[in-house]
């Protein structure tokens, strides 16, 4: 089996530019670079919102069956 190689990563970000650039044009190249990430929600708070929108029931038959 052959092994991966990687390329550098300012090998691969330069490639990636290009790319974006010949399929997207400058602006749109510009406006995808610019998206911010989302901000990720902290666990337990993402936890509890879940639990808001569980339905018990289902959710044990789901796990455990009937």
């Amino acid at each position: 089996m052959k092994s991966a190689q990687y390329i550098s990563e300012e090998n691969l970000f330069r490639k990636a530019i290009d790319i974006l650039m010949e399929k997207l044009g400058p602006v749109e190249t510009t406006r995808f670079l610019a998206v911010p990430a989302k901000k990720r929600i902290e666990s337990v708070k993402r936890h509890r919102l879940w639990q808001g929108r569980l339905d018990k029931d289902k959710f044990f038959k789901d796990v455990f069956g009937d």
